[in-house]
């Protein structure tokens, strides 16, 4: 049997340029955490579905368990571990912190890297929550305070006013707590969950969401 394939890459990493030796065969993900130490980005589904990985290439996301180390080398490369300048949060990190927009933090940094590309991107409230939240799959928040997190940060980048999607809903600045602007949803009598449930299980997640 002939020996394993190796490469040098070379990539530049949140503003730092990093090297490597790896397997032809590594994957992007692998590479990032298990040979340059950065850990924040997650691997879950390993099928580019769940979203946990997703990393910036030359500041589009990717998902990173569906490319090859190689594939990267000489490009530039941001994780959730650059989004942090001097120990300060970035505006997203604070947002999802605020409105408590995580909870085990497993799919986090993936949704992150995606919303903060969005964001650079210049897409609105709405497109962000419907389109990028879709690429992205979480199991313990249903969601809301990551809507939440979003449309914070959509009244914060437009301090003014912050319209609002549904029509005859009223504006809301930007301080407005988020218990006023996210109201207790009324699930069809289908979808109630049995009397003394928490509606915990990913069932209910799904509903809610």
């Amino acid at each position: 049997m002939s020996g394993t394939t190796t490469r040098e890459v070379t990539v530049t990493v949140n503003g730092a340029v990093r090297s490597g030796r790896t397997e032809a065969r590594t994957l992007l993900s692998d590479f990032l955490r298990h040979g340059l130490g950065l850990t924040g980005t997650h691997v879950g589904c390993e099928e580019g579905v769940c979203g946990a990985c997703t990393v910036l290439l030359d500041g589009t996301p990717v998902r990173s368990c569906l490319m090859l180390a190689v594939q990267a080398d000489g490009h530039r490369l941001e994780t959730v571990e650059g989004l942090a300048r001097n120990g300060e949060l970035s505006p997203l990190q604070e947002a999802l912190m605020v409105e408590h927009g995580l909870q085990c933090g497993f799919c986090t940094p993936g949704i992150l890297m995606s919303l903060t590309a969005a964001e650079r991107e210049g897409l609105g409230t709405e497109a962000t929550v419907d389109e990028v939240l879709a690429g992205h799959r979480c199991r313990c928040t249903g969601y809301a305070g990551i809507r939440a997190a979003i449309e914070r940060r959509g009244r914060e980048t437009n301090p003014a006013r912050h319209l609002p999607d549904t029509p005859g809903e009223p504006a809301y600045a930007a301080d407005t707590p988020r218990e006023a602007t996210h109201p207790e949803v009324t699930l069809p009598s289908d979808m109630a969950f049995p009397s003394g449930s928490t509606g915990s299980s990913d069932k209910g997640g799904e509903a809610t969401r």
